[in-house]
């Protein structure tokens, strides 16, 4: 017996139902992209760099295998750092990294805000 999941009935009640192994297959075939919360923290914290004059444009790339979120300092340059999700290392390492402009993985994790963390600056009191 096969599992059925359908979105309408044609004549006899069975034309648009497609199998759920069917299903899944196209669905694989969308791009993986960032949901609102994430997307949330992520443009914060770009608001917060453009603010301190650090980063002036960015973009966004979907593809099947993960989301990027670009920074960059010029529009015409390579990107200062990306902000990347990949959801086949979600177990592993983590989905979430932030990879510099050479390839240097800087953090990794399950958990976007702690990712995003590596931006945080830690001010000190210089002894006078």
């Amino acid at each position: 017996m096969t599992d059925f999941a359908g979105s309408g009935e044609d004549g006899d009640g069975y034309a648009n139902l497609v199998s759920l192994g069917e299903a899944r297959k196209a669905r694989l075939g969308l791009p993986v992209t960032f949901n609102r919360r994430e997307l949330d923290q992520i443009l914060r914290l770009y608001g917060r760099m453009v603010a301190a004059g650090e980063w002036r444009d960015y973009a966004i790339d979907h593809t099947p295998d993960g989301a990027i979120f670009s920074v960059f300092r010029r529009t015409s340059e390579v990107p200062l750092y990306q902000i990347v999700k990949n959801p086949k290392l979600a177990r592993r390492q983590g989905a979430y990294s932030v990879v510099t402009a050479t390839g240097l993985i800087l953090k990794r994790g399950h958990e976007l805000d702690r990712v995003l963390s590596v931006f945080d600056k830690k001010f000190r009191l210089v002894g006078t």
